[in-house]
């Protein structure tokens, strides 16, 4: 019986990683809630989660950034577990899912700006694992050799996307990579709470320059670029409520815990928000280098996620197109981007909050359209033999409207940009104060609420309607 477990599960792994974008079959959906929870729990740790956190303070003090990551995580975490929950139900990846509410072509949207930010994660990861492993291996023994960091790492990250999710979860996290992230992330905590006094950080406050909703935006951020990602690991579930449960509740511990490392290194340590001072700073204070290695472990995940991912997005617009090479293309683009990269580190809260702008709305729209309008079910042939082949532009002017409000709120991009639309949305409604911080609930929430209230405007007049395209 043993015996025939094991094959059993060698063909399994054999032929999921690479399964193309049709519904799962059900002989693959084995991954069960605690299994998508080791993996999301994993996913939601790293480096850059600590550098998103190390940017909270000290504009904010210790109180208030720990009640932004709170809020951030739980209502950032949301709208990961319910596409996941949808990822789990119907069998198939993130951007197929776009195909019933924006058209089939619509979909390539989606597709192709999330191509763009799993490449531009990739080269993140890969340009951040590189340059801290380069800066352990000069400590200990002397070697100064970034590129060759960069192309181990890209290496390492590519054969994991290779594997697949099911082999990664089982046969590399769940026996390996998850402990040693945890027990790392232990001792990082347990050092670093008895490195200050945390009364006095309790009772300081902050300096300014970050109001706290921008803040708690910042923390959404990360939670929300996992979105497009979402699906196409939680398609091989065994089932939605394990789906949903385990994304939920392992992301958002995760995110909450590293994101408080963050703003702690900062505090307690003095640490830059920068990849390479947040890691050396840990070598420094709870452990050497050896501490700061096992936390690639972890980030080693992220970076096979982007990729493999990236091959999604690519054959929702290409299905024929085959998988294991575009990840061996995506691992060497990411690469390429990465070895130019010279200061990643300015540009990663711009990142931040211009995946919020654009995927956040888009969630409206999708959830208004799945869960609601069409009562969180769309089928097979609604995604592949009865899709509508054109773009549905109406679904699109929910997107576009919460993607203004987002950028109203949090203007992100080149100033042609923020002038002209602050000079357009003063035109049109006159308002008595500036663009910048136009809500006081920073861009998340009124950007979702705009686009979900919108969908269900505007789509359910197009079906009363019986229009087309």
């Amino acid at each position: 019986m043993a015996s025939v477990t094991r094959r059993l599960e060698d063909v399994i792994e054999r032929e999921a990683p690479a399964w193309g974008i049709r519904p799962v079959r059900p002989a693959l959906r084995t991954l069960s809630g605690v299994d998508l929870g080791v993996l999301w729990g994993d996913l939601s740790i790293g480096l850059l989660v600590m550098v998103s956190g190390a940017l909270l303070v000290p504009a904010l003090g210790l109180r208030q950034a720990l009640l932004a990551i709170g809020i951030g995580s739980l209502i950032g975490t949301v709208p990961l577990a319910l596409v996941g929950l949808a990822g789990a139900r119907e069998g198939v990846p993130g951007m197929v899912l776009f195909r019933p509410v924006l058209g089939l072509r619509g979909s390539y949207l989606p597709s192709a700006i999330n191509l763009v930010q799993l490449v531009g994660w990739t080269a993140f990861e890969f340009w951040a694992m590189g340059r801290v492993a380069n800066a352990v291996a000069r400590d200990a023994i002397g070697v100064d050799a970034p590129f060759l960091w960069l192309v181990a790492v890209a290496i390492v990250c590519t054969a994991l996307a290779l594997g697949g999710p099911i082999l990664i979860v089982r046969r590399w996290l769940e026996r390996f990579g998850i402990w040693v992230v945890a027990a790392v992330a232990v001792w990082i905590t347990l050092r670093l709470l008895t490195a200050g006094d945390l009364g006095a950080l309790w009772s300081r406050p902050g300096v300014g320059g970050l109001p706290f909703w921008a803040a708690v935006d910042l923390v959404i951020a990360m939670p929300v670029s996992w979105l497009p990602l979402v699906a196409d690991f939680n398609r091989f579930a065994r089932g939605e409520r394990g789906s949903a449960a385990g994304t939920f509740w392992s992301y958002a511990a995760g995110n909450a815990w590293f994101y408080t490392l963050g703003a702690l290194l900062v505090l307690t340590a003095g640490a830059a928000p920068d990849v390479l001072d947040i890691g050396t700073t840990i070598a420094a204070t709870v452990g050497g280098g050896v501490v700061l290695l096992a936390l690639l472990v972890g980030e080693s995940d992220q970076a096979m996620a982007n990729i493999y991912s990236s091959a999604m997005s690519l054959q929702n617009v290409r299905p024929n197109l085959p998988q294991r090479p575009l990840i061996l293309v995506l691992g060497a683009t990411g690469l390429a981007i990465a070895a130019v990269l010279s200061d990643a580190a300015g540009a990663f809260e711009v990142f931040l909050f211009l995946i919020g702008s654009v995927f956040v709305p888009l969630f409206g729209v999708f959830a208004a359209d799945y869960f609601v309008l069409s009562r969180g079910r769309y089928g097979e042939h609604a995604m592949f033999d009865h899709v509508d082949g054109t773009i549905r532009w109406r679904a699109l002017t929910p997107w576009a409207a919460g993607f203004v409000v987002y950028q109203w709120c949090v203007p992100t991009g080149p100033a042609w940009w923020i002038d002209g639309l602050e000079r357009v949305v003063h035109g049109a409604l006159h308002l008595p104060f500036p663009l910048i911080g136009g809500s006081p609930f920073g861009a998340s929430v009124p950007s979702f609420l705009v686009a979900f209230a919108t969908t269900l405007l505007v789509l359910r007049r197009r079906a009363a309607e019986g229009e087309g395209g």
